[in-house]
């Protein structure tokens, strides 16, 4: 089986179609309870990156045609330009023949090509790629637990209460699709505690902290298809961002919300905003998405201050998820000697 790199932009609609059945035929076998994958807006998902990233991807077809196993590499850009993350998929009746360790081998060396130190991919701790990436000598560098809410085992009456339980002197904003330009600065800044405060966690640290760089990140989840859905918490006279909650709904896995940052200021914390911020969030989903099924979230195993927001607001822990990384020069080197 060969290892060819891949065009989504020009693949056809069967190839698509193709890719699509190879990832859903990996769900269905190794995480049966997690929705499955549409074609809707597909090609943009797999196509559309951020300024500054490029995302290669590459296929196994088999004897008779059928795409076997798929991979992407996305190579990231600026401050983080020596590092890149993947993800390989093989569908269930076509492992065991060494096609996941021949595009491992692409990946790696493609990555080695253009310059990248160290690469990673995420990991869930119930499937079979556990034992693979451990094998081949990846590191886990982070451990977080996911979390996942059903929507119909929702409490709503203690939700709503719960939104609306703001000190004085503080008030939250909800917004769909983007941000007004005048609090993109403001939100940004508070932002950037992610990366400073020593009192937050890094590993949870998914945006960005600089407001070009976040219009950027707004339009690029637009143009894959992505709705963002985002409260603020916004105090004082000079309405100062100082807490913010961000989640996204795929037009590829509708039935499920992703959620990404919150983020609370120092000097406003103990007040109850995290609660607030994501109960109201739950509230505008309930209305404004009502095809969901659930919303994820994930916290680090130890001193995670969302953990015990997320328990109060009906969250469930269900499974780790591992995030792997290796040296890429290390890497290339123990797949050639195997």
């Amino acid at each position: 089986m060969q290892v060819t790199q891949f065009d989504a932009v020009t693949a056809s609609d069967d190839q698509l179609a193709q890719w699509l059945e190879v990832l859903n035929a990996m769900t269905e076998a190794d995480m049966p309870n997690e929705p499955r994958w549409r074609l809707d807006r597909f090609r943009e998902y797999l196509t559309v990156t951020m300024p500054g990233e490029r995302r290669i991807a590459y296929t196994a077809v088999d004897d008779d045609g059928r795409m076997a196993g798929n991979a992407n590499l996305l190579l990231f850009g600026g401050e983080y330009d020596k590092t890149g993350v993947f993800e390989i998929f093989m569908h269930p009746d076509k492992r065991g023949r060494g096609v996941a360790r021949k595009m491992l081998t692409t990946i790696a060396e493609r990555a080695y090509e253009e310059g990248r130190d160290t690469i990673g991919v995420e990991v869930i701790a119930s499937t079979p790629a556990v034992g693979f990436y451990d094998r081949l000598g990846f590191s886990r560098a982070v451990v977080e637990n996911r979390h996942l809410l059903s929507m119909t085992e929702v409490d709503w009456d203690r939700i709503e209460t719960s939104a609306k339980k703001v000190g004085a002197g503080y008030r939250l904003e909800y917004y769909e699709g983007g941000l007004p330009d005048d609090l993109l600065e403001r939100y940004a800044a508070t932002k950037a505690h992610m990366k400073t405060d020593p009192a937050d966690v890094a590993g949870s640290w998914r945006g960005s902290a600089d407001a070009q760089r976040l219009r950027d990140s707004l339009s690029t989840l637009a143009q894959r298809g992505m709705r963002t859905h985002v409260v603020v918490a916004l105090a004082g006279p000079m309405d100062k961002v100082v807490g913010l909650t961000e989640l996204v709904v795929a037009a590829q896995r509708p039935t499920r919300a992703d959620q990404y940052d919150t983020v609370v200021a120092l000097g406003h914390r103990s007040y109850g905003l995290g609660m607030a911020m994501k109960a109201r969030m739950l509230c505008e989903l309930r209305d404004r998405e009502p095809q969901l099924n659930d919303v994820q979230t994930w916290t680090l195993l130890d001193g995670d201050p969302e953990a015990f927001v997320d328990t109060e607001l009906g969250f469930s822990n269900d499974v780790q998820w591992f995030e792997y990384e290796a040296s890429v020069p290390d890497l290339l080197e123990r797949l050639r000697s195997n």
